[in-house]
C-alpha cells in the first residue's frame, strides 16, 4: 500500500550532497525496518506462532475492541490498516481464523460486509506477545543510531 506525500521542488541534479543524504536516510530506514521485522518474526514466531502481520492484525483488532467492546471491525477498514494487499489480507485472515485467533461474521445490515473479531485465544495470544513485541521495538527503534 502506498501513501502519497507532498510535492517538493527537490532537484537531485542541483544538490548532489542532499541527494546522497536522502539515499543514506532511505537505506537506514530500510535497514531499521528489516531489523525490526526480522526480530519480530523470529521471536514472536518461535514463542507465539505469530509474524509481523499476524501480530499487527491482533493489535488492530484489540484497539478496535477497546474502542467498541463486543464488536469486530469491518474487514475493509482493517485491510487498510495492516499494509497488505487485499488478497494477502484475505489469506492472513483465513490463516488466523483457522488457528482460532479471529472469527469472521457477516454484517446483519449488509450481508456483503464482513466483520472480523478477536477470539478468546486471539486476545490471550496478543496479551502474551505484546510485551515481547514492545521490547523488540524498544531495542530496534529506541535510538536513532
Amino acid at each position: 500500500m502506498c501513501y502519497g506525500g507532498g510535492v517538493t521542488d527537490f532537484d537531485p541534479d542541483r544538490d548532489s550532497a542532499a541527494e546522497t543524504a536522502l539515499g543514506e536516510q532511505w537505506r537506514a530506514l530500510l535497514a531499521r525496518h528489516a531489523a525490526t521485522s526480522c526480530a519480530i518474526d523470529r521471536e514472536l514466531g518461535e514463542a507465539f506462532g505469530l509474524g509481523v502481520s499476524e501480530f499487527e492484525l491482533l493489535e488492530r483488532l484489540r484497539e478496535f475492541e477497546l474502542d467498541e467492546p463486543g464488536h469486530g471491525e469491518r474487514a475493509q477498514a482493517l485491510a487498510n490498516t495492516v499494509h497488505l494487499s487485499q488478497s494477502a489480507f484475505s489469506r492472513l485472515v483465513a490463516r488466523m481464523e483457522k488457528a482460532g485467533l479471529v472469527q469472521r461474521t457477516h454484517c446483519v445490515d449488509d450481508r456483503r460486509g464482513i466483520y472480523i473479531a478477536l477470539t478468546g485465544e486471539g486476545r490471550e495470544r496478543y496479551a502474551k506477545a505484546r510485551p515481547v513485541h514492545r521490547r523488540i521495538l524498544a531495542e530496534t527503534l529506541g535510538s536513532e543510531g
